[in-house]
């Protein structure tokens, strides 16, 4: 397809403007392959696939979806939608922001396919452009728009390339039928080989003194969190809010003291 050719997912009309009315709708063909992408990866979302989950013709589809990127943006966009923005902002950039940290991860955990779709460059579709608006204009007030481009850059790093190696270790685990205590227990013998050579003081420091690997996912994921957002915080003007959060002395107690601290 040439740029001449080119046709943005979001420009094309859901119907056409004369002519009965379509039997089936972008909605209904996204929903579906979000279920079998759910059921059975991204890979067996295919139009022919999708067509026998609805009742139409697989040829019949590619009026209402030109191509599988579009296919892609849809879900992509779809999966957007689920993360809740509701009231955002609120006041409390803090809150705001964790809450869209944690319903992203959310988002990935429940669909952990997404992992699997590399698109760098946005599409805007609806539930993005939604995201948009008020994800950033958390920090619009505060910082300039690429001030808050590179937080919000920051965060979804953050999240994203956590979730990621979340994911990616679930699937390790249910490929190799062991629990993360089996093969925790299963490395053991060989770590503390590394550790009694005497070779490795740094690695040895991870194995004997590291509390971060011990802890839960939930918590290594707010552990990381807190401190993303306490840099976001530094570069804040008072007007934002407390640049820490209140309770953080409590807290250095129960977290230790800042990475590099």
């Amino acid at each position: 397809m040439t740029d001449a050719e080119y046709v943005n997912i979001w420009m094309r009309p859901e119907r056409p403007a004369r002519g009965p009315k379509p039997a089936y709708s972008r909605a209904q063909i996204t929903e579906a392959a979000v279920r079998i992408a759910d059921a059975e990866g991204l890979e067996a979302a295919t139009m022919r696939r999708i067509a026998a989950e609805i009742g139409a013709g697989a040829m019949s589809l590619y009026r209402y979806v030109p191509s599988r990127d579009n296919l892609i943006e849809l879900m992509a966009d779809r999966l957007m939608g689920e993360i809740d923005v509701t009231d955002m902002p609120s006041g409390d950039w803090r809150a705001d922001l964790t809450r869209y940290a944690d319903g992203l991860r959310a988002m990935w955990l429940r669909h952990p396919w997404i992992a699997t779709v590399q698109r760098s460059l946005p599409s805007f579709g609806p539930n993005q452009l939604l995201l948009i608006e008020r994800l950033m204009g958390v920090l619009d007030a505060f910082v300039s728009i690429d001030e808050n481009l590179g937080f919000v850059a920051m965060l979804n790093g953050y999240v994203e390339g956590t979730v990621r190696e979340e994911v990616s270790s679930a699937e390790e685990l249910r490929r190799s039928g062991l629990s993360e205590p089996e093969w925790m227990a299963r490395s053991h013998p060989y770590v503390d080989q590394l550790v009694k050579s005497g070779k490795y003081p740094i690695f040895t420091k991870i194995v004997t003194e590291a509390r971060r690997p011990h802890l839960s996912r939930e918590d290594q994921f707010r552990h990381g969190l807190k401190h993303v957002l306490d840099y976001i915080a530094t570069a804040l003007p008072p007007t934002a809010g407390s640049a820490m959060p209140a309770s953080r002395e409590g807290r250095e107690g129960q977290d230790g003291p800042a990475q590099g601290s």
